[in-house]
């Protein structure tokens, strides 16, 4: 039997909406002809997520296993009900449906989601640790791709929880190689991060001899790692809560000039007119961040009369699993600085 491409046969409430707007959806594991089973290894939370539940939890580990094990138990899927946002998986294929036999893959292949698990049915039968520092949950379980779910097969020349760092993040840099242009300024606001990082090497890329890349940062220490990677040409110090604070700091790096691109990769609300307030008329304002408030973007431009193009993150672009990786190979410091990071 055939479910509908997106998952919509997966919705148990409310009736009508897609898996991702669903308050819950079934999980029972049992497949359609269009779906595919996963065997989880491990999940990527997203940041601002992952941040959120850290700090409810006091960074209590057994306190964070029972909050994801509650929201999966409630929910059929890891969506975090304040910021709305959920990660992907890595894993091996269980199971194929058999209108999907046609497709590159067999039972076995190890492959990365390319869909949040805000859509994933998901299934954990347990948490086996949490990696603190890289939003990491290792887990045993299981879940399920609609047809409509984009994957990568993972590639056989780096490590697995390399390829997912990487992949978590790959709307960010092929977002940033489509709109970065010759010749201009960008802002990168938590440029230190992984998503923040493949930006800055993204840009640098783009913007050739006469651009310039900004990297925003909070800490000195965070400064002086930035410096070190060669991706900016100029790195700022600021809260990136303070608007005011954050567009002086640039005006001060560009001779008082606004910029042509800001994008933001801050894990923490409230960002939304430091990215805004330092562009241009008509420039272009990418929130990669999924702890954006489009109210508070849309209302913040307004105020300050700024006509600015603005592009929610959309954690697709097409191609964006190649570019990423490509990144990844292509420079040494970012390989050498996520396996520093993730492999341990």
């Amino acid at each position: 039997m055939r479910g509908c491409k997106y998952g919509t046969h997966r919705v148990i409430e409310p009736k009508g909406v897609l898996p991702q707007a669903a308050q819950k959806i079934s999980n029972d594991m049992k497949i359609y002809d269009n779906e595919m089973l996963i065997d989880i290894q491990a999940l990527n939370i997203d940041s601002a997520s992952f941040t959120q539940i850290k700090d409810v939890c006091n960074k209590d580990k057994e306190k964070m296993k029972a909050m994801i094990m509650e929201i999966v138990g409630k929910r059929g899927k890891m969506q975090n009900p304040v910021t709305g946002s959920g990660g992907m998986l890595i894993g091996t294929i269980k199971e194929m449906g058999s209108d999907l036999k046609d497709r590159d893959l067999k039972v076995g292949d190890k492959i990365a989601s390319l869909v949040s698990l805000t859509l994933t049915p998901l299934k954990i039968d347990e948490i086996l640790d949490i990696k603190m520092d890289i939003d990491r949950v290792e887990v045993k379980g299981t879940a399920i791709l609609f047809e409509s779910g984009i994957y990568a097969k993972l590639p056989d020349d780096m490590e697995e929880t390399l390829a997912l760092a990487a992949l978590d993040v790959a709307g960010a840099p092929a977002q940033t190689r489509k709109l970065v242009k010759k010749d201009q300024t960008v802002l990168v606001l938590g440029a230190n991060g992984k998503s923040g990082l493949l930006c800055c090497y993204e840009a640098r890329k783009q913007v050739g001899e006469n651009g310039k890349v900004i990297g925003m940062v909070r800490s000195e220490s965070k400064r002086k790692f930035l410096e070190e990677t060669g991706f900016c040409h100029d790195i700022i110090l600021a809260d990136a809560t303070n608007p005011t604070k954050v567009l002086e700091e640039v005006m001060k790096v560009t001779g008082g000039k606004e910029i042509d691109v800001a994008i933001n990769c801050v894990n923490i609300p409230n960002t939304e007119m430091s990215t805004i307030l330092p562009v241009r008329e008509e420039g272009i304002v990418y929130f990669f961040s999924m702890a954006t408030s489009f109210t508070k973007a849309a209302l913040g431009a307004e105020g300050i009369g700024k006509d600015v193009n603005m592009i929610i993150g959309n954690g697709y672009s097409k191609n964006h699993a190649d570019i990423t990786l490509e990144d990844v190979r292509e420079s040494k410091t970012i390989r050498n600085i996520f396996e520093k990071m993730y492999l341990n």
